[in-house]
């Protein structure tokens, strides 16, 4: 399939069953597949909804959306992606990362998917070629892996003289067998080293950080999770707690107290994802969804 045959989320995609069903009073249903917890991604629902509304579909009055969330727990995404192909939904949304893409791609080969990752999607297995995707997918790249390297070393420039470095990482998230070489391959660049430790409760993160301290590192990078944005607020008290400086991906964590955040603009990446015509993909200019969302730091 060519991009231009799943340009958008709703512009296009939804209409091909509108078109086919144009004697029916149905409404057109987007699937959401999120592998986070819902109130902590409230505002980016929000977007989302926003993107639709900016291509004329508002929720509750033409178009219904299910959503589906993990709450932390990968291992649930594959039944919860099958569970929106078998309603059916119109369009499968999966704006949460890689593990929730491969769900969903894993879940059906013929309802369009839109997604949204953090790396290179070619490379990632999830389209053919940025400008053919093939296929029955496509979406953005909020190129959270391709700025590892810049948030070790925005830590270096910020806390004088460091060498030492903990990284925590989430060991229910897939990408935890893979981001660690990325980011070391990174320190290696830049004259640093890394220590790893891995939480994925409350109680972990909270032993983490007092490990961190143990070991006297002058600074954390938290490696992104979803599990971990809805744990943003913990995870900034922590910081403070330990005096350790700390660098995340999302601004959403410095909002909450985090000290400094670098990458992309979670807000307007959802709202793109959605349908704005403003950069996302649903417009016909193919490269604009490699990295159309912003990057921003905090």
């Amino acid at each position: 399939m060519r991009r231009r045959d799943v340009i958008t989320i709703l512009g296009t995609a939804v209409a091909w069953p509108l078109a086919a069903r144009a004697q029916q009073p149905a409404i057109p249903v987007v699937g959401v597949l999120n592998s986070g917890t819902a109130a902590p991604f409230a505002r980016m629902i929000a977007a989302f909804d926003q993107g639709l509304s900016e291509q004329g579909y508002v929720v509750g009055r033409n178009v219904r959306t299910e959503l589906r969330w993990a709450d932390g727990q990968y291992d649930r995404l594959p039944e919860l992606a099958a569970e929106l192909a078998r309603l059916p939904v119109d369009v499968l949304a999966s704006p949460c990362g890689d593990v929730a893409t491969v769900a969903s791609m894993a879940a059906t080969k013929t309802i369009p998917i839109a997604f949204m990752v953090g790396r290179n999607p070619v490379k990632a297995g999830f389209v053919a070629r940025l400008n053919r995707p093939g296929g029955n997918a496509t979406g953005l790249n909020i190129l959270t892996s391709e700025l590892a390297a810049k948030r070790l070393e925005l830590l270096r420039d910020l806390v004088p003289n460091i060498r030492l470095i903990g990284v925590l990482v989430n060991p229910n998230n897939p990408n935890a067998a893979t981001d660690p070489q990325d980011l070391q391959d990174a320190a290696a660049t830049l004259g640093l080293q890394l220590s790893f430790l891995q939480a994925s409760t409350p109680d972990e993160i909270t032993a983490a950080f007092a490990s961190f301290a143990a070991q006297k590192l002058k600074a954390v990078l938290v490696n992104t999770d979803p599990y971990y944005l809805g744990r943003r607020d913990q995870l900034a008290e922590l910081a403070a707690r330990h005096a350790l400086p700390a660098i995340y991906s999302l601004r959403e964590h410095v909002a909450a107290g985090g000290l400094i955040s670098y990458g992309a603009n979670l807000i307007e990446a959802y709202r793109l994802l959605g349908g704005s015509p403003g950069g996302s993909c649903a417009a016909p200019n193919p490269p604009r969804c490699r990295s159309s969302s912003r990057r921003s730091t905090s």
